[in-house]
């Protein structure tokens, strides 16, 4: 039982039956949890729009829009990605099972309920969420730019440094779409007989501009559940432009792909963001480029570059 200083964990009990949300609802209280209360799957998309539930209690059998479904369009809302859906339902056929956990959910329950089995249930997997968040916050704090996907190549999560390098890469808003057909289409070759194992690949960024970066590239580190591929995020550069910019300027390596960014009109953060550095140290790099090249600010620089490129 919690007390009365301590935050109730919000269940959000999905039911079309009168009985059941009652009886359900007091032995939620009664174990120290909130519940929310949804008889239908369209009453719960309108409750999820203003309120974010810890965890979702989800009968399958409803009018109109059954739990299954009701779930994949739950799930499809980001902040109720990583939110656990549990099933409650009179199926037990083995398809009913596939099905549930197919569209999202976590796991199944037959009725009649059993309370003392389905509070175990909502606080394990509550610990479970609860540990993939931290995990995740640990990730985003690290500045690692990871991405988790479905088979489907639908984006299951994703470091806010991993979003910002496929926007600033591919040079759209709706990068994530590109990802994921991308990503769609290599773990479904690679699953073919004769296809190269190889661990990565690329996404190549839209455009021909000789100051375009080859794009992005996704290295494959493994699968992290059923239905979950884990992969790190690079960018790939055209190694002529790198090269040919060290030949005109005695720069090295890094200073020379700061440069390249500064022709393309980057900001500070966004190469940072690209290259994997801390802003502080692009700016280091940008007083040695300013130095080499004998001028006084980025503009100039950007000038100098690309002459030097549109000259290939």
């Amino acid at each position: 039982m919690s007390d009365a200083t301590t935050p109730r964990d919000i269940v959000l009990l999905v039911d079309d039956s009168p009985d059941a949300l009652g009886f359900l609802t007091e032995a939620l209280e009664k174990s120290g949890f909130s519940a929310l209360i949804a008889t239908s799957g369209q009453a719960a998309l309108s409750i999820i729009e203003r309120i974010t539930p810890d965890l979702i209690l989800m009968d399958a059998v409803m009018p109109d829009m059954d739990g299954f479904e009701t779930c994949r369009r739950l799930k499809a809302h980001g902040a109720l990605a990583q939110v656990p859906v549990i099933f409650m339902t009179g199926l037990t056929e083995t398809e009913h099972v596939v099905n549930a956990l197919d569209s999202g959910g976590v796991d199944y329950l037959t009725k009649p309920i059993n309370i003392d089995e389905l509070r175990a249930r909502i606080r394990v997997h509550l610990s479970n969420a609860r540990s993939a968040q931290s995990a995740r916050v640990a990730l985003d704090a690290a500045g690692r730019h990871l991405l988790a996907a479905r088979s489907s190549g639908a984006v299951h999560w994703c470091t806010p440094q991993a979003i910002r390098l496929i926007n600033t890469t591919t040079g759209s808003d709706d990068g994530l779409e590109l990802v994921a057909a991308r990503i769609a289409g290599w773990l479904a070759e690679r699953n073919k007989p004769g296809f190269s194992r190889d661990a990565s690949f690329l996404l190549p960024s839209p455009g021909n501009d000789v100051l375009q970066a080859a794009g992005l590239r996704f290295s494959y580190l493994g699968a992290i559940g059923a239905d979950e591929f884990l992969f790190r995020l690079t960018a790939a550069r055209e190694h002529p432009d790198d090269a040919v910019l060290r030949k005109h300027f005695p720069l090295t390596q890094r200073e020379s792909e700061v440069l390249l960014w500064i022709a393309k009109g980057k900001a500070n953060r966004d190469i940072a963001d690209i290259l994997g550095l801390s802003a502080r140290t692009v700016n280091k790099h940008l007083e040695q480029i300013y130095m080499k090249l004998g001028v006084e600010n980025r503009a100039s620089a950007a000038v100098m570059a690309t002459r030097v490129l549109h000259e290939l």
